[in-house]
């Protein structure tokens, strides 16, 4: 449970409890076939040596990835002055290497944003002549730490839609053959106002669609030893910049996940109620890893810990490299961690319609994707049809056509965990969470964070199933509306944040310090739409 302190409460914090065997058999299976699609595990925001707070080589990365049971990743190294000066062209180039090396990933460029006025953000990009030299025009005109527009001002605001104009033109004319941006952890530091992120939105839809819902650094809310800080690094306050309508609340997550997405009836309601595209993901934001250096104790991986502080002979520094040395003896020894390697606890599943990058990059667009923590199920499936259908119906992130007074069917199919996660335990589903609310259309308030109009529709409680689970809940059509679903452990819940009323019990607030991310696993979908005619 959250807080407790013992030797395998931490262990089983890290990964490594009873019956754990790290580099083994992944979780799951890289891919899973079923309902017409091939389903990829991956994640979006994967960092390496060539950020100034990370430690792993490319192929590191990419090989860790594998080892726990993911299909694609992209590389994010965060924008700075130094990434913009030596990194790119170094690190296009080992991505390179890493495709031909591990010629099952794939491997996506990217970059993590510093978003104008805003936030983190996963730029992805992909493969293409074009894409180490529009990633190095990019982040040199357009990144807040290189071009000095972090401040929350007017002006700042603005030149993030010029980036995201060109990303847009970019695809647009070819030079890029696809783009995504996805906020990264978006209510951490309470800067993305709910405004702000329409406006991203709206200035690029296609490309930016959808926001990190469940943010990396899952360890970082585990007892000492752990980090003992908040679960995701959430554990900040309202700063000089920060959007005023934010609750304190916001600054901490929620069963794992990020305040916007865990609110029924929040602001990814409130944004889903407009009837546009927006999904959630969720990724390791993966840095140093907890667990896979505690296998061989006596060669702990070290980390230089300072940009600027010479790591060999010849006085190369991040500052005037761009890239740390490889992690053995480069600097100080990590002893605390926040991040699981990548795969080993968070998990975006894309459904596909074939293997490869534009496929990849299209499910995303097309949010058909499930989010899960700890391998808590294996499978999500959640369609939409007419009853009496026999069709397979409409996936996640598509619309049914549906006229009044029609009654949909609501088809949800889970496939139950069997077999242990990265903590060494096999999970237990205990309860699966229907979500319905309605289309009202364009928000006249572009700072609006809630919805009235979206509740739990039902629960369900599989405590007793196995294998497969499928579920089916009826609706009679009075006017446009969307469902999603999420899944729990049932280890931790409380009445959500707009009441009972709305979620009788949803996820609790994780506590700074005492949140053990093994004990509180849940799943989301994306949502269905119906419109009516």
């Amino acid at each position: 449970m959250a807080g407790q302190t013992d030797r395998r409460g931490f262990l089983i914090g890290t990964g490594l409890a009873a019956g754990a065997v790290l580099g083994s058999t992944p979780a799951h299976a890289h891919e899973e076939r079923r309902d017409g699609y091939l389903w990829l595990a991956g994640d979006h925001h994967v960092h390496s040596q060539y950020s100034n707070d990370a430690m792993y080589p490319v192929a590191t990365q990419v090989a860790r990835a594998a080892r726990h049971g993911l299909s694609w990743l992209t590389i994010t190294d965060h924008g700075n002055v130094p990434f913009a000066k030596f990194s790119v062209p170094p690190l296009t180039a080992d991505i390179a290497a890493a495709r031909r090396e591990y010629e099952d990933m794939l491997v996506f460029t990217g970059l993590e944003w510093n978003i104008p006025a805003g936030e983190h953000t996963t730029l992805m990009l992909a493969p293409g002549r074009n894409e180490a030299s529009l990633l190095q025009e990019f982040v040199t005109r357009f990144d807040a730490r290189v071009n000095g527009t972090r401040d929350g001002t007017p002006a700042n605001e603005a030149i993030a839609l010029q980036a995201l104009k060109f990303l847009k033109d970019a695809v647009a004319a070819c030079r890029i053959d696809d783009a995504l941006v996805l906020p990264n952890h978006p209510s951490r530091l309470g800067i993305n106002s709910p405004q702000e992120t329409r406006n991203w939105r709206d200035a690029a839809p296609g490309v930016v669609i959808g926001m990190e819902g469940a943010p990396g650094h899952q360890a970082a809310g585990l007892p000492a030893p752990g980090m003992a800080r908040g679960r995701g690094l959430y554990d900040s306050a309202p700063g000089k910049f920060s959007f005023p309508g934010y609750p304190a609340e916001s600054y901490r997550t929620w069963g794992g996940f990020d305040w916007t997405a865990a609110t029924v009836g929040g602001l990814w309601d409130s944004l889903l109620a407009e009837g546009k595209p927006w999904w959630i993901t969720t990724t390791s934001d993966g840095h140093q890893g907890c667990g896979d250096w505690m296998k061989n104790p006596v060669d702990r991986l070290d980390q230089q810990g300072y940009d600027d502080i010479p790591y060999d002979s010849d006085g190369h520094t991040f500052t005037n490299t761009g890239r740390f040395p490889d992690p053995v003896n480069a600097g100080r020894p990590i002893v605390e961690y926040s991040s699981f390697p990548p795969g080993a606890y968070n998990k975006t599943w894309v459904g596909v319609t074939g293997r490869g990058y534009r496929e990849v990059m299209r499910a995303m667009r097309a949010g058909r994707m499930w989010v899960g923590l700890g391998d808590l199920v294996s499978g999500v499936d959640v369609r939409l049809r007419r009853r009496g259908s026999h069709g397979p119906g409409v996936a996640m992130g598509g619309t049914l056509r549906a006229r009044r007074g029609e009654v949909v069917e609501v088809v949800i199919r889970i496939d139950l965990a069997d077999r242990p996660n990265f903590a060494g335990f096999v999970p237990k589903l205990a309860r699966v969470d229907l979500i319905v609310g309605g289309i009202t259309g364009p928000a006249a308030d572009r700072s609006a964070l809630h919805t009235p109009h979206t509740k739990v529709g039902r629960s369900w409680d599989v405590r007793q199933r196995t294998g497969t689970v499928e579920l089916v809940h009826r609706i009679t059509v009075d006017g446009p509306f969307y469902v999603r679903v999420r899944g729990t452990d049932g280890k931790r819940s409380a009445p959500g944040y707009h009441g009972a009323g709305v979620d009788p019990a949803g996820p609790a607030l994780d506590l700074v310090g005492k949140s053990d991310p093994w004990e509180d696993l849940w799943f989301y979908s994306n949502p269905v739409f119906t419109t009516t005619s």
